[in-house]
């Protein structure tokens, strides 16, 4: 058996393994709609402005979202596994800063570094998924990867309102703290010291990733709110110019940061593209789809939460089973049954929000929705990230993740931008509908892209 279809470590302990690095991927995930739930309440205790409110999510999505291709290939150099403990013994204490913080400011400096911490360990456990995993059975194991990734957005709202409901805000950044000491010791226990990849890495290409992708990134979070004037124009074409930067740089580094090499690999470029498509649209359309329930329907905003909850838990429960499917079928099989029902998904909650149908109606799009999201995301993680070369899996990880969070970034400023235009123009429940129906665009290209998958 070759050095990359034999595990370092036996397989029962591999599924330990993965199961504490899940815990760490879950709360960083978590955290973009859970905190979103108690702003209110923030605002209301701090004596915040709104603007400041919107910056503790903000903050985090910043710091989080920007260095990941730094921090992916970080792993690479200095172990996954280091890396990880790293970020997540920040991201705890950065949590507990902020579940004692005294003002507004000094929650929002907290935010950031903890924002931070889950950027060092986000991109760590999909990469030594692919190397603690004989590479018949990684599609099982990125499928627990997936449904983690995919569905913990899914529960912040129900899990954010009754923390605040029944506690009150603090409690949202008390809870991270067991769990993420659970996290450290589990890591530490069963995840093993892995070899070293990059020698060393090339910080001045860092530095202009990090200036590209912040450029990009806060033109298009901070445009909706703060109207897209000359600053935000000329932030979004710094980060476009630093990108081209980037990408010559890469072509003439002998440490690239992100090797070009990568997508000489046919599956991930495929892949890396329609994950960027996924992180458009399962990141953004909860807001529509709360927004409908709650303001159009007038739902108690608990009752609303948890009408999403089937979403999450069959996404949860089906994803395994996808990724062992996965590693049995003909790679883009899954895939595009899976985008071809989220089209389906996100056509119906457009359809049944402008003919302004009752909240039960749409129980059939959630339940298809949880469905195409364990049939899109595991599959996609397997098949883009089975064959990259074993070197470069911290990069691969880094691009992956950021394709993921971007993505993210612009389905929800684009869904933003058109609730606020839309809402002027027609009816409430119309202007939600026409705002999901925008994804369908992009999901249209995901699914090109992975009828592509070979």
């Amino acid at each position: 058996m070759t050095a990359t279809t034999t595990p370092p470590i036996p397989e029962n302990r591999a599924w330990k393994a993965l199961g504490a690095l899940s815990v760490g991927l879950f709360l960083t995930l978590l955290d973009q709609s859970l905190v979103a739930v108690a702003l209110p309440r923030i605002r209301e205790d701090l004596g915040a402005s709104l603007n400041q409110a919107v910056w503790v999510s903000a903050i985090y999505l910043l710091t989080f979202a920007v260095p990941l291709l730094i921090t992916g290939r970080l792993g690479d150099r200095f172990g996954q596994r280091t890396v990880y403990l790293a970020g997540m013994a920040l991201f705890t204490a950065a949590a507990l800063a902020c579940a004692f913080a005294p003002t507004i400011e000094l929650l929002i400096l907290a935010r950031a570094f903890q924002g931070l911490g889950g950027s060092l360990l986000n991109p760590q456990p999909l990469s030594i998924i692919h190397r603690i995993f004989a590479h018949s059975r990684r599609g099982a194991a990125t499928g627990v990867w997936s449904a983690v990734a995919s569905s913990a957005g899914l529960f912040g709202p129900v899990v954010g309102g009754v923390l605040v409901g029944a506690v009150g805000w603090r409690a949202v950044f008390f809870v991270y703290v067991p769990l993420g000491l659970i996290s450290l010791v589990a890591v530490a226990r069963y995840v093993p010291t892995l070899p070293r990849g990059a020698s060393r890495i090339d910080y001045l290409s860092g530095v202009v990733s990090l200036i590209a992708v912040l450029g990009i990134v806060v033109a298009l979070q901070q445009g909706p709110e703060l109207g897209f004037g000359p600053l935000i124009w000329l932030s979004l074409a710094g980060g476009i110019a630093a990108l081209v930067l980037f990408v010559w740089m890469q072509t003439r580094s002998t440490a690239p940061l992100m090797p070009l090499r990568l997508f000489e690999t046919h599956n991930f470029s495929r892949g890396a593209f329609a994950v960027f498509t996924l992180g458009f649209t399962v990141y953004s359309v909860n807001l529509p789809i709360m927004l409908y329930l709650q303001t159009a329907q007038n739902m108690p905003p608990e009752t609303a939460g948890l009408m999403l909850v089937p979403m999450g838990v069959l996404s949860v429960l089906m994803s395994p089973v996808i990724g062992r499917l996965t590693d049995r079928v003909a790679p883009g099989t899954i895939s595009r049954i899976g985008f071809a029902s989220m089209i389906t998904a996100m056509s119906l909650f457009a359809v049944f929000m402008i003919a302004d149908a009752t909240p039960w109606a749409l129980l059939l799009p959630i339940l298809l929705f949880g469905v195409a999201n364990a049939m899109c995301w595991a599959p996609n993680s397997t098949i883009s990230l089975r064959d990259v070369p074993q070197d470069l899996v911290g990069s691969v990880s880094g691009v992956y993740n950021t394709a993921r969070q971007v993505g993210a970034v612009v389905g929800a400023a684009t869904l933003g931008a058109t609730m606020q235009l839309a809402v002027t123009l027609t009816g409430f429940g119309t202007a939600m509908g026409i705002a999901i129906l925008l994804t369908v665009v992009p999901l249209a290209a995901g699914l090109a892209a992975v009828s592509r998958f070979r």
